[in-house]
């Protein structure tokens, strides 16, 4: 692992963690104190922070074989995007926040991570 790596590992761990609790608060204890849509929508925003942490799982291990610059901005463009997205979610589903246009910009910027994915295979086959 390269020494750089480690708040990117750091936040996987703790993305991992915050899903699992989430979730779990989702199927156990949110449904007693929230309508059926917003326990929907955190489960959205844990299925998706499931999805693209292990993404950003797999990038970091990518890194420690291969590393390349253009990983770093997949992984930042996936954490703000789970941060925007999922994030939104929950503020809106415990918090009774409307946080409005952060939840398609987070979509967008989940995207954007997989479309630089695809842009940093490209630049950097052999």
């Amino acid at each position: 692992m390269q020494r750089t790596d480690t708040p990117w590992w750091c936040w996987v761990a703790l993305s991992g963690a915050l899903m699992v609790m989430l979730g779990a608060y989702a199927a156990h204890g949110l449904e007693a104190r929230a309508s059926a849509d917003l326990v929907s929508a955190v489960e959205t925003g844990v299925r998706y922070q499931a999805w693209h942490t292990l993404a950003m799982l797999a990038v970091l291990i990518w890194r420690s074989s291969r590393p390349l610059a253009g990983q770093r901005w997949v992984l930042a463009l996936w954490t703000l995007g789970i941060a925007g997205f999922s994030g939104s979610l929950y503020l809106m589903a415990l918090a009774g926040l409307n946080l409005g246009i952060v939840t398609p910009i987070g979509g967008l910027l989940l995207m954007a991570g997989w479309l630089a994915l695809g842009v940093v295979a490209l630049l950097n086959r052999r």
